[in-house]
């Protein structure tokens, strides 16, 4: 016979999730605990299964999220709400309100008194909580902490629930404007132009931690957020390891790269970089004149990804301003020239680089000054 944890054991329940990590999670109880567990009924052992199995995903979904350089400050459990009884003040709150009643022994929210077709159940006649209850109990949590503004994201697919949420909030005695709901589209995995299959159910998946060992961690930063988040993606693999021009992350990080080269092969000549500004009558050129002008848009760029929630604004801007910079660059010659020319040329050259430092940064992205 085999030993405990391995894919021969049991065949996975009927309706029950399947992919290797479950298998993975087994053998790590294994390794831990050993065989007690093969005589003990299933019954006495689930609470183990499931606290471990809760512990080791998350603990994995937090190293490939810190590997990917996302950080959560709180990592929140709906199952606190309960154990702090949580849930039955904000019903009450709900009751106070006028927004909550009892009917045939259950719970409702009088969603009719917003947009919604009919009321919700919050409790129902057998005591449990639906979902809708632990929504608004949460978001009445973040805004008695003291928060004045909730963004929630969301998959595309809950997009009906979002008028539901913001009755929930408004019948707490907030503005619905306090609470903004992000849609994120479905992303879909491309490999030489075919998508690649999916189903959790079925356990044919392909995880964060894969995508990123296999296109690495800018590339795939760069590519979650270049689209409009309610915007389907498609994400080709093969595109994202490709170091050429038509990777954009490779096009934008070329464009640095190409800065920094100008500027030490300046000072391996001895040319500083001025500090006075030129005028603008030194830049005669389109290439220079656009570059001008795609760097003055950056602080308004930058502004608007912040108050639309909307990254892909700056994505799309540095891969406009890499494909300025590498038109000035191809067109002119830098080092070299007549010194007032050079030197204004050295200020545009080193603006684009400061300007594409911070747009990566704000992606998350390195900015390589080597490639």
């Amino acid at each position: 016979s085999s030993a405990p944890g391995c894919p021969s054991d049991a065949p996975f329940p009927e309706d029950g999730y399947k992919g290797e990590y479950i298998h993975d999670i087994a053998r790590a109880i294994r390794d831990q605990e050993g065989d007690r567990f093969l005589s003990m009924p299933l019954g006495e052992s689930h609470p183990f299964f499931k606290a471990f199995a809760v512990r080791n995903i998350l603990d994995t979904i937090r190293q490939i999220l810190a590997d990917f350089g996302v950080r959560f400050d709180v990592w929140f459990s709906e199952k606190s709400l309960y154990e702090r009884d949580l849930v039955p003040a904000a019903m009450e709150a709900l009751k106070v309100n006028g927004f909550a009643f009892e009917k045939d022994g259950a719970v409702w929210f009088k969603a009719t008194d917003f947009t919604d077709e009919k009321d919700r159940v919050l409790i129902r006649s057998n005591g449990v909580p639906t979902y809708f209850a632990s929504d608004i109990t949460y978001h009445k949590e973040k805004f008695d902490l003291g928060f004045d503004r909730v963004i929630d994201v969301w998959g595309a697919d809950h997009h009906g629930y979002v008028p539901r949420m913001k009755a929930g909030v408004e019948a707490l005695g907030r503005s619905p404007d306090d609470l903004d709901v992000l849609l994120i589209q479905f992303v879909n995995l491309l490999r030489d132009g075919e998508q690649v299959a999916m189903s959790t159910r079925s356990g044919q998946f392909v995880t964060l931690r894969d995508v990123l060992d296999e296109v690495g961690v800018d590339a795939t930063r760069y590519f979650f957020v270049m689209r409009r988040s309610d915007s389907h993606l498609d994400f080709d693999l093969e595109l994202a390891k490709r170091q050429s021009s038509d990777n954009p992350v490779y096009y934008i990080q070329y464009a640095y790269a190409r800065v920094c080269s100008v500027l030490r092969e300046a000072k391996a000549r001895g040319v500083a970089v001025p500090d006075a500004r030129p005028t603008g009558s030194a830049y005669c050129s389109d290439e220079e004149k656009r570059l001008l002008s795609r760097l003055a848009e950056f602080p308004d760029e930058a502004e608007k990804a912040s108050r639309e929630l909307a990254p892909h604004v700056i994505a799309n801007y540095a891969l406009a301003l890499a494909g300025d910079f590498h038109s000035f660059y191809n067109a002119h010659r830098i080092l070299g020239e007549e010194e007032e020319v050079m030197n204004a040329r050295l200020l545009l050259v080193q603006a684009a680089g400061t300007v594409l430092r911070s747009a990566l940064a704000l992606l998350g992205i390195s900015a390589p000054e080597r490639m």
